[in-house]
């Protein structure tokens, strides 16, 4: 049995983790609300611009625009959004399995499989990996989220489409649904996929571009792709939040049912050490009186 000495330490040190358990998820409270508030505003416009999109594109094919340009997926890019940090329960674990279970699922489809990185926690993964293969390793992505950096990474995957140098780019993110829900998403960016579906006005208006066909698509394809970006990395964001504060709330109230059970157990090693003690007590007494 362990020593009272031992297990007032343990006590110690479990109280000392439940503290730093709870403060950890005060703060990924606080940024959550800040997190959700910013994933809530964004979604109507991003939503909006890619239905807007959509049906642009159902209205034109390949030659409109290269960024419309549907070829054989070949060779294929999976952008993963993962976080810099850990502790936030299988926020990362599910975005890994999902890329790994997606590159199985279609290797004798594409010839080659590419994987860009944003957080250092996928990038620690995938590297140890010798079946996979690592393209970009995008740093200081979460530091500060905004659409600078989601212009650079909406450039990457243009310049890697046009050159041909890659078919069709997805992006493995965890989709922001509640403070305890992530559903992980593969969604492809590239090419732009026409609207399969079209309200009746859509299916039969007739569109006027003006300058022309050409230069409104090159303004607005790479907006869309960059707000589309920028809208994944926020649900991340919000996501890995969310998972943080869930881990840290479970953790914490771990801490507080082992700290009853070894407070009991501390109890009853105090217990028997007294009841042995008096015994021994006794003992010496009654050798005295014989």
């Amino acid at each position: 049995m362990p020593s009272l000495k031992h297990i007032r330490k343990r006590i110690s040190s479990v109280k000392n983790t439940q503290q730093i358990t709870r403060a950890m998820k005060m703060v990924a409270a606080a940024r959550l609300r800040k997190a959700q508030e910013a994933i809530i505003a964004k979604r109507p416009y991003a939503y909006r611009l890619r239905e807007m999109i959509g049906a642009l594109a159902a209205h034109t094919d390949f030659n409109d625009h290269p960024l419309l340009e549907q070829r054989e997926p070949k060779n294929v890019e999976l952008i993963i959004l993962t976080s810099d940090r850990g502790l936030c329960g299988g926020f990362n674990a599910n975005i890994n399995r999902t890329a790994l279970r997606y590159i199985q699922d279609n290797e004798k489809g594409h010839e080659s499989i590419l994987l860009s990185v944003v957080g250092r926690k996928g990038h620690d993964f995938f590297k140890r990996r010798n079946d996979v293969t690592i393209g970009t390793y995008f740093k200081d992505v979460l530091t500060d989220v905004g659409l600078t950096k989601a212009s650079e990474l909406a450039e990457h995957a243009i310049s890697s489409f046009l050159d041909e140098s890659l078919d069709a780019t997805y992006v493995v993110y965890n989709e922001f649904k509640s403070a305890i829900t992530q559903e992980v998403v593969v969604e492809q960016l590239l090419p732009v996929v026409p609207a399969e579906t079209a309200t009746d006005v859509q299916a039969h208006s007739e569109f006027i571009f003006e300058p022309s066909k050409g230069e409104v698509m090159d303004a607005v394809l790479p907006r869309h792709l960059t707000v589309q970006l920028y809208r994944m990395l926020l649900e991340s964001v919000a996501s890995e939040m969310g998972a943080r504060m869930s881990a840290m709330d479970s953790a914490t109230t771990n801490a507080g049912e082992l700290i009853d059970r070894l407070t009991l157990q501390y109890n009853r090693a105090r217990q028997a050490n007294i009841t042995t003690e008096l015994m021994e007590i006794i003992s010496g007494a009654e050798s005295l009186k014989g």
